[in-house]
C-alpha cells in the first residue's frame, strides 16, 4: 500500500496530468482514499488543478467535514463538490480514488439521448455502459453543482457498481481502483466520447462487443496503467514515482 506521501505526490501528479490533457480545465478534482483511515480522503483545497502543490491537499471525513476545520475556514477552503468523493466512497468501499471533471468531449452525451458506449479497446475501461445523472429529476433548478451528500448519493446510486457516468449539462464521474485507474479512464473517456462523435459522422457504428470489454478490463493491469501514467506525467512535467 502507498505511503500517505506518496499519495498526496499521486494527487498532484495526477491533477497535473488531466489539466495537461484536456480533462480538467480550471475547475475539476481527483481524490484519494486515506491509506490507513477508510472513512477518510485526500482532496486538494478549492483550486486549478494545474496550481495545485503537495501544502494544498487535506484530509475529509466522508461526510465533506475537514479534519482542520481551522485552514478549511482561512486559507484552504474546500472544493464545494467534494461530497461527489465521499459519497462514491461510502458507497463503494472497493474504490480508491475518484475524479470528477467537466471533459468537453463527454459533454453533448449528456444532454442528448445518444448513448455513449466503448468503440476502441483501449477505452473498454470505461465499462459496458455509461449512465446518465439529471440533478433536475430529484432536486429541480439548481446551479448544477453537488453541494450536499444527499445529492452526492444520489449521484453514486446512478453511477452504481460501474466505473463511469455522466452528469447532464455538467460534466463526469469516475471511480477507479487507484489513482493512477481513475486518471486512465478518464484520459480514455474523453477520447472514446471524441471519437464516438467523429464515427456518428461516417455511418452506424459497431461498438466493442460485451466480451470484448471483459477481455480488455481483465487484462489491464498495473502495467498498462503504469506505461500511459509515465507518458502523461512526463508530458505534464512530473516525474513518475515508484508506489509500495
Amino acid at each position: 500500500m502507498a505511503k500517505k506521501f506518496d499519495l498526496i505526490d499521486e494527487i498532484v501528479t495526477a491533477n497535473r496530468i488531466l489539466a495537461n490533457e484536456g480533462i480538467v480545465d480550471s475547475f475539476g478534482h481527483v481524490s484519494v482514499r486515506h491509506p490507513k483511515h477508510k472513512d477518510r480522503y485526500l482532496l486538494s483545497r478549492a483550486r486549478a488543478p494545474e496550481r495545485i502543490e503537495p501544502s494544498d491537499i487535506m484530509e475529509y471525513m466522508l461526510d465533506g467535514t475537514p479534519l482542520d476545520p481551522k485552514k478549511a475556514k482561512t486559507t484552504h477552503a474546500p472544493y464545494t463538490e467534494r461530497f461527489i468523493h465521499g459519497a462514491i466512497y461510502e458507497m463503494r468501499p472497493e474504490i480508491m480514488s475518484v475524479v470528477h471533471n467537466h471533459s468537453p468531449s463527454t459533454i453533448p452525451f449528456g444532454i442528448t439521448n445518444t448513448k455513449l458506449k466503448p468503440l476502441l479497446h483501449m477505452c473498454a475501461s470505461i465499462g459496458h455502459d455509461v449512465p446518465l445523472w439529471d440533478s433536475h429529476d430529484k432536486f429541480g433548478d439548481t446551479a448544477l453543482l453537488v453541494n450536499s451528500m444527499e445529492m452526492g448519493r444520489d449521484l453514486a446510486k446512478r453511477l452504481g457498481k460501474g466505473r463511469t457516468a455522466l452528469m447532464r449539462g455538467h460534466g463526469a464521474v469516475v471511480a477507479g481502483m487507484s489513482i493512477r485507474h481513475a486518471v486512465f479512464v478518464s484520459n480514455y473517456l474523453e477520447l472514446n466520447s471524441k471519437l464516438q462523435m467523429q464515427a456518428m459522422q461516417m455511418g452506424k457504428i459497431k461498438f466493442l462487443h460485451p466480451g470484448e470489454v471483459d477481455a480488455v478490463i481483465a487484462r489491464t493491469s498495473d502495467y498498462t496503467l503504469n506505461r500511459a501514467w509515465e507518458n502523461w506525467a512526463r508530458r505534464a512535467g512530473r516525474k513518475m514515482q515508484a508506489l509500495d
